[in-house]
């Protein structure tokens, strides 16, 4: 119970510090091109604690979900006004003139020249990619002390060899090697593979990592030569794999039609390089932003685990809560460190570039909105140029709050959603 709860508080921690590191992109680079950040928060509600260090405030809020810096002239001023001087009657009027005095409440005399509309819209991107390309920084370091510090499990070393076709139990064992009657040979024992055989090539090809030998093999078809090392000699044995259905081998659930050759690695850690880790990366952005293209469609699915008790399976959206939960197993469970290790900084990772993704999501009020106004003003002056005419001026993206409105309410709604899922049909660990 104790490593549950102090893996909980770490995770929650990771968050908090994933949050930070976001926001610290954007503050050092609006400080770098002269925008004034009077607040940087993590958190949203009461604040708890805050210490004003130079011209900004820094402090936790009473929610620990989330954060944001506050840059003075995030919306440009209406033409020949100030900010929310004149309110209109309409609700999304009422709302676009709301908009603009909240951001009138950061106005300080000898800002004029330091407001960040007033930068030029390459400045401004670079701004708000900030943030997500913090994210992305931290994901490929957490990912990177994992795979290169810790390692994957299984090495070339063969730890133990199936006799027969039989399904084989998780880490192997004595019991193992009771065949049934008439049952045939694994293709690993009919080739003479044994337990301390180094894997050195397989089909003319060399391999030094499991995890690349473990694909490879799931296509090899035929016969094809396999040459070892055993006892300091390479011997080069022959082997024909049997193509059946296996479990996946990219995490997702399910089964796949793959080669199949009967034995296991030892169960040591092999650490990894950096292509490696850049192949996770681009492995998790590329599952990550399907996940997140299918989440509208996943809605009566989450309804039903949140509230009719449905199953939920490995790939349903966690909320913070559930994450940190998971955590907390993770930690708490009853194994071995290293993998415990792994799974832990693996999920900060993903998590992290969950946020990386979420936030460049071309809508406001995501970091994407931004960036999305600020390459329009790029273009509609260039045309303008281009045509001869006047400089149009700032995108008023003040207009857009109507829709950031609409975008974060669903965004809470379906977080809510994930958030009831998580604790009343949690996912579990083991």
């Amino acid at each position: 119970m104790v490593m549950y709860v102090l893996g909980v508080v770490l995770f929650a921690l990771g968050i908090a510090f994933t949050v930070a590191w976001h926001e610290l992109g954007h503050y050092a680079t609006a400080r770098r091109f002269g925008i004034r950040v009077p607040e940087f928060m993590v958190g949203w509600g009461r604040t708890l604690f805050s210490r004003r260090v130079g011209e900004t405030e820094f402090g936790f809020k009473l929610i620990p979900i989330g954060g944001y810096v506050r840059m003075v002239g995030m919306l440009p001023p209406k033409p020949g006004e100030r900010y929310g001087r004149t309110r209109k009657s309409g609700p999304f009027q009422g709302l676009i003139e709301s908009a603009r005095a909240e951001s009138e409440l950061q106005w300080q005399s000898g800002d004029e020249t330091r407001q960040f509309y007033t930068r030029a819209p390459w400045r401004r991107i670079v701004v708000m990619a900030a943030g997500p390309v913090m994210n992305l920084i931290l994901a490929v370091l957490l990912l990177g002390i994992s795979l290169m510090a810790i390692g994957t499990p299984g090495t070339m070393t063969v730890g133990w060899v199936s006799k027969c076709m039989v399904a084989a139990p998780v880490g192997g064992s004595a019991a193992a090697s009771d065949c049934p009657p008439g049952a045939p040979p694994s293709p690993a024992a009919a080739a003479g593979l044994l337990p301390g055989d180094t894997i050195l090539r397989l089909d003319g090809v060399r391999y030094q990592r499991w995890e690349d030998f473990r694909r490879a093999v799931r296509t090899v078809g035929g016969t094809v030569p396999l040459v070892v090392s055993r006892g300091g000699q390479e011997l080069t044995l022959t082997i024909t794999p049997v193509v059946t259905t296996l479990p996946r081998l990219d995490g997702e659930p399910g089964t796949e039609q793959g080669a199949f050759l009967g034995y296991a690695p030892t169960a040591d850690y092999q650490r990894q390089d950096l292509g490696f880790v850049a192949g996770e990366i681009n492995r998790y952005v590329t599952r990550t932003g399907a996940a997140l293209a299918a989440l509208p469609g996943r809605v009566p699915e989450l309804f039903g685990q949140a509230f009719l008790g449905r199953e939920r399976g490995l790939d349903s959206p966690v909320s913070v809560v559930g994450v940190s939960r998971l955590g907390g197993e993770i930690l708490g469970h009853d194994s071995p460190l290293k993998p415990r290790l792994v799974f832990f900084l693996s999920l900060l990772a993903g998590v992290n570039v969950s946020m990386f993704l979420i936030n460049l999501l071309p809508l406001p009020p995501f970091d994407g909105g931004h960036i999305m106004a600020a390459a329009w003003e790029s273009v509609r002056r260039r045309l303008a140029r281009l045509r001869g005419r006047a400089d149009p001026g700032p995108v008023d993206l003040a207009k857009l709050m109507p829709v950031a409105y609409v975008v974060g309410l669903l965004f809470i709604g379906y977080s809510a959603l994930v958030v009831l899922a998580d604790v009343f049909n949690p996912l579990r660990f083991s």
